[in-house]
């Protein structure tokens, strides 16, 4: 199948479903003092067919009146808020609600570089058939995290999978059922289950994803300072 029939392919499924080509899942919980950072770093995209699912998992630091002026102004940027479940809770709420062709993530401390989508959609249109690319990121702070089968130890973010950078299908993301229920490592258990069906995978080295390390209260943090 050439490129050209693949990329028309994913055009129809556009038309019909009339659905943008990227779903960005913005999971957050108490982070007023970044969500904008982020937000606006989506905003900055030189793609623009994307919306965007902003999922509150409970906050109590007024992180809505923080976004209502952005949420105000953009049609494209949704605002669910909920019981607090966690992270892998919160994307799967958001993945409930999305309606693109390809989903991704952003973390409400992370941000983009401008050409972040861009980047990833050529790298889709390019590649008929792939289901699934990953990979991509810059680190700010520390890039070491706790090991995801042994909180005690330390390991390399270079042998992690951040779920950040992922781009996932959309009916392969649903026949995975989203996130498993996790306390660390749903992002690396969800590369694990997508590498075991066999799908056409790719891993881009391109740093458009900003990963920051050294917000306070991460998950990753928080258990480093216990250790």
């Amino acid at each position: 199948m050439s490129k050209k029939v693949e990329t028309n392919s994913i055009e129809s499924k556009l038309i019909v479903e009339n659905s943008p080509f990227f779903s960005v899942i913005i999971p957050t919980f108490n982070r007023k003092a970044t969500i904008s950072r982020a937000i606006n770093s989506l905003l900055a995209q030189t793609e623009t067919d994307w919306e965007a699912i902003i999922v509150d998992d409970g906050s109590t630091d007024d992180t809505y009146y923080e976004l209502r002026p952005l949420l105000d102004q953009f049609e494209n940027i949704k605002y669910l808020k909920q019981k607090n479940r966690g992270a892998a809770g919160s994307k799967n709420t958001g993945i409930q609600h999305a309606k693109g062709v390809f989903f991704t993530f952003l973390d409400s401390d992370d941000e983009y570089e401008r050409t972040h989508l861009a980047s990833r959609k050529k790298i889709i249109i390019e590649n008929p058939g792939l289901q699934f690319l990953s990979g991509g990121l810059k680190i700010i702070g520390s890039p070491f995290v706790p090991d995801r089968f042994d909180a005690t130890k330390q390991v390399h973010i270079d042998k992690c999978e951040i779920g950040g950078t992922f781009f996932i299908e959309k009916q392969l993301l649903y026949s995975l059922k989203g996130f498993n229920d996790i306390l660390l490592g749903e992002d690396s258990d969800l590369f694990d289950r997508v590498a075991a069906t066999g799908v056409s995978m790719i891993k881009t080295n391109l740093p458009t994803y900003i990963y920051h390390r050294e917000t306070e209260g991460s998950v990753t943090n928080l258990l480093l300072s216990s250790i």
